[in-house]
C-alpha cells in the first residue's frame, strides 16, 4: 500500500491550494479525483473556439480576494461584469412589467426604491429573528411594516424569491433566515474570457494528481487514514477531503468512524443547491444596447425572470440565465430542446418576433453530477452561519474537511474554496504558511 504525509480528496481549487501549500513545506501529497479533470465545480466548455464556464464564472469582489492574486499570477484576462448579489439597480436594466411591457424609468425608479426601502428594513429583522426563521418568515415581516398595497407589496416579494434562487439555488421558504448574511461584494467582480479553468490548471501543475480515481471509503484513527478507490487503496497520516456537500451526504461516500459532532450536526443543516445555467447565443442582438440584464415582473416570470447580457465576453450575442430553486428542480428531466423552448417563449413575451432560434445553446446539469450532486450549499432554516467554519473543525488530528461550504465568511465562492484549503493546510502543518504560496512556483 502507498503511503503518503498527505491525501488530499478532490482536486479542485480548494484540495490544489492545501496541496501545493504542503507540497512547498516538503511534505509527501497525493491528491485523487473522481473526474477526468481537474477543477471540481470550475470548468470550462471550450468547444466552438470560445471558453463557456459551465460552473464557477466570477470572482465576486477582486479587493482582498485571493483568487484575484492568483489571476494575475497566472496572466488570466479579465473582463469587469458586476453583478452585485442580484442587484436591482446600479447597472443599465431592463424591468419589464407583468403585462411584459418594459417600465418607464420613473416606474422603474419606484420600483427600486421599495427593494431598497424593504431592504433597511430587512436588517433588523434578520438580526432579532427566531433561530428557526425562514428568509420567507423575516421578508415577509419587512414588505408588512411598509403597509403598501397587495400589488405593490407582491412586486417586491417576486424580487425577493428571486434573490433567494439567484444567490442560493434555493426556496424562499427553504433558506434560513441568515442564508445571505455573507452576500456581500468588495470592489469589481470580474470574468474570465479565458476561461476560469486555468486557475486549477495552474495550480495543478507540478502536484502528484490522480484522474478517474472514485473515492469509496475515508477510514480514520488516531494514527492515520486508508483511502479505498477503484483502483486500489492508498494510506496517509492525514487526510483533507474537499468533496461538495452532496457527496458527504451520500451512501456512496463513506467516512468512517462517522463524523462526530459538532461536524456531523453543521453538515446535517446544510444541502447542495438546485442551480442550472442556460446559455443562449445569437446571431444578431435583439435586445436594447448597453442594457446589462432584462428582467420580467409577474407570474410569467416564476421560472425565467432574468436574462445577463454576455455579449463582451467573446464579441457574440449572448444571453444567460438560470433555472435557479424549483425551475431546475422541475425542468432537471426536460429535454435541452425543451428547456430553450420555455426560455425563448418569455423572450418572446417581451421582444415579439424579433427573438430567433439561438445558433448555440450550452445548459448545464450540477443536480444530476455523482461528482457534485448540485453546484454549491445552501443554509437550511435551523442552521447557522457558523455551521460553515464548524463543519472544518480538524476530527482526530487527521481528518480535515474543506472546500466552500466549510468557510463561513462568502461560502458558495471560489475565494471560499481557496481560503479553506490554506485553512486546512496549515492546521496539517500545525502553523501559519502565506496563502500567496500557493500560487508561486514549486521547488523543483
Amino acid at each position: 500500500m502507498e503511503h503518503f504525509d498527505t491525501i488530499v480528496v478532490g482536486a479542485g481549487v480548494a484540495g490544489l491550494t492545501a496541496a501545493r501549500l504542503l507540497t512547498r513545506q516538503g511534505r509527501r501529497v497525493l491528491v485523487l479525483d473522481a473526474r477526468d479533470r481537474v477543477g471540481g465545480r470550475v470548468s470550462t466548455d471550450h468547444r466552438l473556439g470560445r471558453a463557456t464556464d459551465m460552473g464557477a464564472s466570477w470572482i465576486h469582489g477582486v479587493i482582498g480576494s485571493p483568487v484575484a492574486e492568483a489571476a494575475e499570477a497566472f496572466g488570466m484576462r479579465t473582463l469587469e461584469f458586476t453583478v452585485g448579489g442580484y442587484q436591482p439597480d446600479s447597472r443599465p436594466i431592463a424591468h419589464y412589467g407583468p403585462d411584459g411591457v418594459r417600465l418607464s424609468d420613473e416606474a422603474a425608479a419606484r420600483y427600486v426604491a421599495d427593494i431598497h426601502a424593504v431592504d433597511a428594513t430587512l436588517l433588523d429583522v434578520i438580526a432579532e429573528s427566531a433561530p428557526d426563521a425562514s428568509y420567507r418568515d423575516v421578508t415577509e415581516q419587512a414588505l408588512a411594516a411598509q403597509g403598501w398595497e397587495a400589488e405593490r407589496t407582491q412586486r417586491v416579494r417576486e424580487y425577493l424569491e428571486h434573490r433567494s434562487e439567484e444567490q442560493y439555488g434555493a426556496w424562499i421558504d427553504d433558506l434560513a433566515a441568515h442564508g445571505l448574511d455573507d452576500d456581500s461584494i468588495d470592489g469589481d467582480e470580474v470574468v474570465f474570457p479565458d476561461g476560469y479553468d486555468i486557475l486549477p490548471r495552474r495550480l495543478a501543475e507540478g502536484l502528484d494528481v490522480r484522474l478517474t480515481h472514485v473515492v469509496s471509503r475515508v477510514a480514520w484513527t488516531a494514527e492515520g487514514v486508508v483511502i479505498e478507490t477503484d483502483y486500489g487503496t492508498v494510506s496517509a497520516d492525514s487526510a483533507i477531503v474537499t468533496v461538495p456537500v452532496g457527496v458527504l451526504q451520500s451512501d456512496e461516500f463513506v467516512i468512517e468512524p462517522p463524523l462526530p459532532e459538532p461536524v456531523a450536526g453543521a453538515l446535517g443543516r446544510l444541502r447542495m443547491n438546485a442551480f442550472e445555467k442556460v446559455f443562449l447565443r445569437f446571431a444578431e442582438k435583439f435586445w436594447d444596447d448597453d442594457v446589462y440584464v432584462i428582467r420580467q415582473q409577474g407570474p410569467e416570470g416564476r421560472w425565467w425572470h432574468s436574462w445577463y447580457d454576455l455579449t463582451a465576453l467573446h464579441g457574440e450575442p449572448t444571453l444567460l440565465t438560470f433555472a435557479a430553486g424549483p425551475a431546475a428542480v422541475e425542468t432537471l428531466d426536460w429535454s435541452e430542446e425543451r428547456i430553450v423552448a420555455s426560455v425563448l417563449e418569455q423572450l418572446r413575451r417581451l421582444y415579439g418576433d424579433r427573438v430567433p432560434k439561438p445558433t448555440h445553446v450550452h445548459v448545464t446539469d450540477w443536480q444530476d453530477d455523482p461528482f457534485s450532486r448540485g453546484s454549491y450549499a445552501y443554509m437550511t432554516v435551523g442552521s447557522t452561519t457558523e455551521d460553515h467554519d464548524t463543519l472544518a473543525t480538524p476530527i482526530g488530528g487527521v481528518l480535515h474537511l474543506a472546500g466552500e461550504a466549510t468557510w463561513t465568511d462568502d461560502p458558495a465562492t471560489v475565494p471560499a474554496a481557496m481560503f479553506s484549503g490554506h485553512r486546512a493546510a496549515e492546521n496539517v502543518l500545525g502553523r501559519e504558511v502565506p496563502i500567496e504560496d500557493a500560487w508561486a512556483p514549486l521547488p523543483s
